[in-house]
């Protein structure tokens, strides 16, 4: 039996939203969180009956044309177009895990109770989710403020029947979905459709995937970095704790202290050495994987904050009787934490890189290209070329987006957060730095043979019997990339602890 995860008015952390994900839990609303809904609803149904007063979006138009008022009998009618017209979303798709968060991500802003929605529209949001149908969202369209509103129209089409969705591996429309499963479109009512469309959650979804990740590949990136190290016949006083000490960045501190444990009873790292210094890919490596660490957890902090937030607008209070039009949809917070982070994750790929350069120099005893006949054999030299070639596309995708913006809708909206760029570009910043962290991994598990008898430490030679079972050693030359490509899923495994 699936387990359940009931969505409430407490703060969802990382934790459980990798528990969540990992161990397939659904999705259930709470007692409180369904009382919070009814009300503010019904709160807001009588409060457009009670006024003829213009309240925006409930019954004006959008955006530049809140200036027109809208009819009561089309109320509804409006909810309906805004969606239709604002599903404007092109390019790649978005992909299904992602989308998976996104529907999380709205039902629990919708659930705080400041939204006006009908209960049946969030029951069918979950719906969604627990039966693993997932709208088609376009990662195009979207400008970071008043919300990611055509990859979030895009999502919520197939509430009122229309889109489409995959399900079960098919890609169909969605009347198909709800004639299955004997389900009516939902019928928006006021303020439905805005509610929707208005939130950020396009880009918390990307946000919250990339953080997942961004936990896992920093981990794997000290472990790979010390095995890099010990391959390398690196030094260990760059780890040792009064270095760190005297120059307390916690992400430097923590990182040393990994390295201490990691390379713990090898026999490599205890050998008497004949170089003075190591080079700054192994020497700085708690300065630089450290200070990666400590934006990991800024981007932390301003995500969960996102995630546990209302960003529709207008935002609707029953207990103090009063409907406020504001700017919670504004992707600024998100777009500034979204470019550092993948700024600091590609600094783990480019020092990463560097570390593969040399291992494969020819350099402390190795031999060029780690291949017993270098000549003969190329060995592992177009690995790194490959490598190489990453970490420059990442510094192309690391142009900050959000010191950008368009103004839209007539002048109305005249300042957005490119947030959503930001969160497409750190989506392909995080797989392109497991790539250049496995083909390290594929260097320095290489570099380490040529070391033997000589072990290194007990945690680092399990790492290298596991990765072992996937690659082997190289002799003489073959195809490296289906050994990349085993490198890869194999750091994509990688699970922080």
């Amino acid at each position: 039996m699936s387990k359940v995860h009931y969505i409430s008015g407490e703060q969802l952390t990382l934790e459980q939203l990798a528990l969540i994900l990992e161990q397939n839990y659904s999705l259930a609303l709470s007692e409180e969180a369904e009382a919070n809904i009814l009300k503010c609803h019904a709160y807001l149904q009588e409060k457009i009956k009670a006024t003829d007063q213009s309240i925006y979006g409930i019954n004006t138009g959008f955006g530049a044309l809140y200036k027109n008022k809208v009819s009561p009998a089309d109320l509804e009618q409006l909810q309906r177009n805004l969606m239709m017209s604002h599903a404007c979303g092109t390019g790649p798709e978005v992909p299904a895990q992602v989308v998976k968060l996104m529907l999380l991500l709205k039902v629990q802003s919708l659930a705080y109770g400041h939204s006006g929605v009908q209960l049946q529209t969030v029951k069918r949001l979950i719906d969604f989710y627990n039966r693993d149908i997932y709208p088609i969202v376009y990662q195009q369209g979207s400008l970071g403020a008043s919300g990611d509103l055509a990859p979030l129209a895009h999502l919520c089409l197939p509430l009122i029947g229309l889109g489409e969705v995959y399900y079960q591996g098919y890609r169909l429309e969605t009347k198909h979905v709800l004639e299955l499963f004997s389900w009516e479109p939902i019928t928006l009512k006021a303020k439905e459709g805005l509610a929707l469309l208005n939130g950020t959650q396009f880009m918390s979804a990307y946000g919250v995937y990339s953080l997942l990740k961004a936990g896992n590949l920093s981990h794997a990136a000290d472990t790979i970095g010390a095995l890099s190290l010990d391959a390398f016949n690196g030094r260990p006083e760059p780890f040792h704790e009064l270095i760190h000490r005297i120059r307390p960045h916690k992400g430097q501190q923590e990182t040393a202290a990994n390295f201490r444990q990691l390379l713990h009873g090898s026999q490599l790292i205890q050998q008497k050495k004949l170089h003075v210094q190591d080079p700054y890919s192994f020497r700085c490596i708690p300065q630089v994987h450290g200070a990666s660490k400590d934006t990991l957890r800024y981007a932390e902090e301003i995500i969960l904050t996102e995630i546990n937030a209302v960003t529709d607008n207008p935002n609707i209070f029953p207990d103090e009787d009063v409907i406020l039009s504001g700017g919670n949809f504004h992707g600024q917070p998100l777009a500034l934490a979204l470019d550092f982070l993948a700024i600091a994750l590609a600094e783990l790929g480019n020092i990463s890189e560097r570390r593969t350069y040399q291992l494969i120099s020819g350099s402390r005893g190795l031999p060029e290209f780690l291949v017993a006949e270098p000549g003969l054999n190329s060995g592992f030299m177009i690995s790194q070329y490959t490598a190489a070639s990453i970490a420059s596309q990442n510094k192309q995708y690391c142009t900050p987006a959000s010191i950008d913006s368009i103004p839209s809708s007539n002048g109305q909206e005249d300042h957005v957060s490119m947030g959503a760029n930001a969160a497409t570009k750190l989506y392909t910043v995080v797989h392109n730095v497991e790539r250049i962290l496995a083909i390290e991994l594929l260097n320095a598990a290489q570099a380490l043979e040529f070391r033997r008898p000589l072990q290194s430490s007990p945690a680092l030679e399990q790492l290298v019997a596991q990765y072992r079972e996937q690659v082997p050693f190289v002799g003489s030359d073959v195809v490296l990339h289906d050994y990349i490509e085993k490198s890869i899923a194999f750091v994509s495994r990688w699970q922080k602890t």
